[in-house]
This record gives C-alpha cells, structure tokens and sequence, in this order.
C-alpha cells in the first residue's frame, strides 16, 4: 500500500484533520459527508464497517445517526484521534475501532449490513484482492469513491507525498463485476483538484466549487470529475430451477 510508513506516524495522525479540513477543505469534508449518508440511508441499526477510517470522521457521523460501527485502519496513531473524537461526540457505545489490515478483515463472513471505504481504493494495487474480502465480510452495500481519469487529479498526482491510483469508469465497472457487485449509482464531483480548495478560505471555496458544480453538470464536466463515489451492492444470484 502506498505511502504505509509516512500514513502510521504520530505527527500526520495529529495534523490529518487540520491540514486537510480547516479552511476550504471543510467543503470538501461537507460533500463528501452528504454522499456518504445519501448512500448509506437509512442507518438505524445498521452494522457498518468502515475500511482505512482513519481519525474516524465518518464513522463517528455514522455512529452519531444511530448505525452501529467498526472502524478499521493499519495506524495506531489515527485510531488514537478515533477515539478521541468518538468520546468527545458521545458515540462510544455505537463505535468501535480495530487496529487491521483490509486485505484480512478480522470478522465473519456476511457480519455487515455495509462497508464504506473512503479515501482508500487510490492506495491500492490490487482493488480486486480487497474487494473479494470486503464481499466476504458484508450481505449487501459496499460504498467508496476513486479518483478519476481523466480529470485534474492527474496534473498534481505525482506531488503528493502518498500518490494515488486513478481509475476509469471502465475500471470501477470491471472490478465490481469480477467481485460480483452491481453499480447502485455513482455521483460525480470536484473538477477543480483539492489541493486548491485546502489552499484557500472558505468563502472563496464555496463560491469555486458553485461554478465547480454547474460546470460538472455537463457533459464535459461530468467526463473530467476528479471524484466519484460509488454506490454498490451484492448481485443478487439466480435462483436454481429445481
């Protein structure tokens, strides 16, 4: 997995959030929030895991709706943040996080309701060996989201401490009908990188990501979204004549 020493330390663990999500990467974690719960819906009493959660961000929102949540990661160090957060929000007792590797997922089989996986499949260089067990462990939804090509992601790609694997629609198609996963939906988003937004205030984000988003309502910006997030569930087999 890409950038696995740099991702574990202290130091990142403890800047993740800021770094990323404090000016106008605030509407970058908004959106991203809204596509997961529009995906995920309705959440009471639903068992979630949530692969590579990091400092618990979503799975604390997750929790916080009334889901019931594990959240996995291969750092000590974001978990630490994790539960810190979710003590803070009140939502121990709906989450739990699990130190792990997403490649053997530590549960039953079918012991999940769904599984997101945010911020992970770029990481990745084999999608399929971690989509074979993401459809071990869950009975019905996988939600997640790529980065895409083509799309503005390319341009800055190489700079980025972790790099990232950029996918087709194509390819998302293709490793969710090897895995046997259908596509429910897919929602398209921010032609204009992240860097960018993360770079400058708010205000001026909101008013970028206006144009951002009449812009990626045409055909042409559709094409170039620099992210989707997926939403997909598990095919459905045909039942045997007997």
């Amino acid at each position: 997995m890409k950038g696995k020493e740099w991702y574990q330390t202290a130091e990142v663990a403890e800047e993740y959030e800021d770094k990323r999500f404090s000016r106008g990467g605030r509407l970058i974690d908004r959106r991203e929030k809204e596509a997961v719960l529009s995906a995920l819906d309705p959440l009471e009493g639903k068992r979630v895991l949530e692969i590579a959660c990091g400092t618990g961000r979503f799975s604390a929102m997750l929790a916080s709706q009334g889901a019931d949540v594990i959240g996995l990661d291969i750092s000590d160090a974001m978990l630490s943040q994790g539960r810190e957060k979710a003590h803070r929000s009140g939502v121990d007792d709906h989450l739990e996080f699990v130190r792990g590797d997403a490649s053997r997922l530590p549960f039953p089989d079918d012991h999940f309701d769904a599984v997101l996986a945010m911020r992970f499949f770029h990481l990745i260089p084999n999608p399929d060996r971690y989509l074979r067990e993401i459809r071990r462990v869950t009975d019905d939804q996988l939600v997640f989201d790529t980065f895409n090509t083509p799309s503005t992601r390319a341009v800055y790609n190489w700079l980025l401490p972790m790099g990232s694997r950029l996918y087709s629609e194509m390819d998302v198609r293709g490793m969710l009908d090897r895995t046997e996963f259908d596509l429910v939906s897919a929602e398209h988003d921010f032609l204009v990188p992240y860097g960018l937004y993360r770079a400058i205030p708010g205000s001026i984000a909101e008013a970028i990501y206006r144009a951002d988003e009449r812009l990626g309502r045409t055909d042409v910006g559709e094409n170039l979204a620099s992210v989707t997030y997926w939403n997909s569930r598990i095919r459905e087999q045909p039942e045997i004549d007997r």
